[in-house]
């Protein structure tokens, strides 16, 4: 039943019913959405410091901007997570036997898959953990206006910015290593070159 669901999709060179990969543009959404968010509100914190630079270049902002569009990009990577982790699963479900090899970390393909879909369940209660935190330090706990976040909160966003590194890096490996839903790799893999096919 479930092979011929998949038989009826039309997949691709990639393994997919459409020419790219989701799941991966999604990503680098949701990480430069996250990592925008936590430097500005680096920025708003260190704002006094950096002041007398934004003065000489001409930027006439205030400190409540950088929160602002710290607290804007963090709200949008919690949006756009969801997305992308739906997508994630999705193009996981197409995945077609992978290869029986190890990755550099000593993972097969199945285990590399199961780690990068439970670390992006767990990314995702994070971003949103710290969306929820985000909204209270802004909205309600604030006893100084100028300053909207805590130490503690740029501290966990870096904390979590590592974790991101770490399964992004299972999520390379999928793809570099084990050639899940890679067009060129699967293309290389079978003798075509991905130069002219994908033209």
């Amino acid at each position: 039943m479930y092979s011929e669901t998949i038989d009826q999709l039309n997949l691709g060179t990639n393994g997919l019913p459409y020419p790219i990969p989701i799941h991966p543009n999604l990503v680098h959404l949701t990480l430069g959405l996250f990592i925008l968010a936590i430097a500005f509100d680096v920025i708003g914190v260190f704002f006094p410091f950096g002041k007398p630079v934004f003065k000489y270049l001409s930027i006439s902002a205030t400190r409540s901007n950088f929160f602002d569009v710290g607290w804007y990009n963090m709200l949008a990577a919690t949006i756009i997570t969801f997305f992308t982790v739906g997508a994630g699963f999705y193009e996981m479900l197409l995945v077609d036997s992978p290869p029986d090899i190890n990755s550099a970390w000593n993972l097969g393909a199945m285990d590399t898959m199961i780690w990068h879909g439970v670390g992006g369940v767990l990314l995702l209660a994070m971003i949103v953990g710290m969306t929820v935190w985000r909204g209270f330090e802004r909205y309600i706990w604030r006893n100084d206006i100028s300053r909207q976040v805590r130490l503690r909160y740029l501290l966990a966003g870096f904390a979590i910015m590592f974790l991101m590194y770490v399964h992004g890096t299972l999520g390379a490996q999928l793809a570099a290593e084990f050639g899940v839903h890679n067009t060129a790799g699967h293309l290389l893999r079978t003798g075509q070159n991905p130069n002219i096919v994908l033209r």
